[in-house]
């Protein structure tokens, strides 16, 4: 039985409910906030195992809410909202969102959502080794086996398929990537990401033109599975 908590912000009762009723029937427990200050404040009183934030608040965005929270709040947040512009996904992937879902949205994949970010949040932060299918990646020797056989990587390669590792399932934006491996100054190079992206699947993929590990999320970035 589940003993996670679940903290619902959002300004339509009816959302909220039928939420409140998928989540406990899979054994969540569930709190409730309809406005952004509220929910901010039950998250500090609660510390809830993950939030499900929608964009449209009454009282500030949802996004001013995101900023706020990620100031000290560790959890995963999924972003909801009836938005689909890639501007405002990779606006909340950036500020700190683990996921977004686009309402309106079946229960299942919610439920897949959340179960695969709180499993990601339990993993302790000194893993040494990560298993990836196929791939198993040794964080300390810096030693990647496919099949149990050696691979062989540049020191970018490597730095690269660590990050999608150890975010394993969550979208990471082409800013974010290129911040974190080649720096402030290299956030609009997308088509140099593009580049390295190719190589490592070549060598990590079973068939590179048919990727498993390395899905791209069209327009946003990558997703590791």
């Amino acid at each position: 039985m589940n003993k996670w908590l679940i903290l619902i912000i959002d300004d339509e009762p009816q959302i909220r409910k039928l939420l409140q009723i998928n989540l406990e029937s899979n054994d969540y427990k569930v709190i409730q906030a309809a406005t952004g200050n509220e929910g901010i404040s039950l998250c500090a009183s609660h510390t809830p195992d993950l939030v499900l934030l929608d964009i449209g608040l009454p009282d500030k965005s949802g996004q001013e809410v995101l900023i706020e929270l990620r100031e000290w709040y560790q959890n995963p947040i999924i972003m909801l909202s009836v938005l689909d512009g890639e501007k405002e996904i990779i606006t909340a992937l950036d500020h700190g969102a683990t996921d977004y879902l686009t309402k309106p949205f079946r229960a299942g994949e919610l439920l897949a959502r959340i179960r695969s970010a709180i499993k990601r949040n339990i993993t302790t932060v000194n893993t040494k080794s990560i298993i990836c299918g196929d791939l198993e990646i040794d964080l300390v020797s810096r030693i990647i086996k496919k099949n149990n056989e050696l691979l062989k990587l540049t020191s970018t390669e490597y730095n690269l398929l660590a990050l999608f590792a150890k975010n394993e399932g969550k979208v990471l934006t082409h800013q974010y990537i290129l911040r974190e491996i080649w720096g402030i100054g290299y956030q609009t190079e997308t088509q140099y990401l593009r580049v390295f992206v190719g190589t490592l699947r070549k060598k990590i993929e079973s068939d590179y033109t048919n990727p498993f590990h390395i899905i791209t999320e069209s327009g946003v970035g990558y997703r590791f599975q």
